[in-house]
């Protein structure tokens, strides 16, 4: 599908908020993860990296790497692998590769870019990841095109994202908590309440869990499959080239 010029504007304006507002919150980023989920998004971060299945080093693609957890998960889970971290919010990108310097990780290279429009030649990675990316991007089809385009056949592509809890108590008890409590929890740890109102928002037009899986195999993909985690709360999506 082809965008109209307004269109097109629209997005680019959207993309430019959201590069912004990662730029604004990148002091405070880890520490409203690890808030956010009670201290269990490094351990998602985990299972996503062994998702990938790598039985050798290879190259893995990280997008949306933000200050690099999930690159790092990667490297600890596969310590042959080389992994490029890549960001389109600069700040962000640089936390992570200080983080990266105090850590002494010499196999992470770091690339600022766009999910939408990848540098790099098709099937150039053994494995693409992602955290918290597909609901930040302005058009989710071309991202998960894009993905596949860089990763070589049988190699796996691996999505971990807040999803819609199936439980319709749950899903009450996790409305409340994300669309009103995380605002006020991001302006006093962060400072930036708007930005805790954009993440809690820009789950609502997400495709839930099973939708989502239905996505990934219209664009190509094969065998996905996907892990529900944190009450219901995280969807790790798998989806083979």
């Amino acid at each position: 599908m082809t965008t109209s010029p307004l269109d097109a504007a629209d997005a680019q304006e959207r993309a430019r908020r959201v590069r912004a507002m990662f730029g604004r919150i990148t002091r405070r980023y880890d520490l409203m993860n690890r808030v956010m989920t009670a201290g269990q998004d490094q351990a998602w971060r985990r299972v996503a990296a062994q998702e990938l299945h790598l039985s050798h080093g290879g190259l893995v693609l990280d997008l949306a790497t933000g200050t690099g957890d999930l690159a790092f998960a990667v490297r600890q889970a596969y310590p042959r692998a080389q992994v490029v971290a890549m960001d389109f919010a600069e700040p962000i990108l640089r936390e992570g590769v200080r983080k990266a310097q105090q850590r002494g990780e010499r196999g992470v290279l770091w690339a600022v870019g766009d999910a939408l429009s990848l540098p790099f030649p098709d099937c150039t990675f053994d494995g693409c990841t992602s955290a918290f990316l597909l609901r930040n991007v302005v058009n989710l089809t071309l991202c998960l095109q894009e993905m596949r385009r860089v990763v070589k056949p049988g190699g796996r592509v691996v999505c971990m994202e807040i999803t819609h809890p199936q439980s319709p108590l749950f899903r009450h008890l996790f409305r409340v908590y994300f669309y009103r409590v995380v605002p006020r929890i991001g302006g006093l740890i962060a400072g930036d309440p708007s930005a805790y109102s954009y993440l809690p928002n820009s789950l609502t037009l997400f495709p839930p869990a099973e939708p989502l899986r239905q996505k990934m195999l219209a664009v190509g993909y094969r065998e996905v499959y996907y892990r529900l985690l944190g009450f219901g709360t995280m969807a790790i999506h798998v989806a083979i080239v």
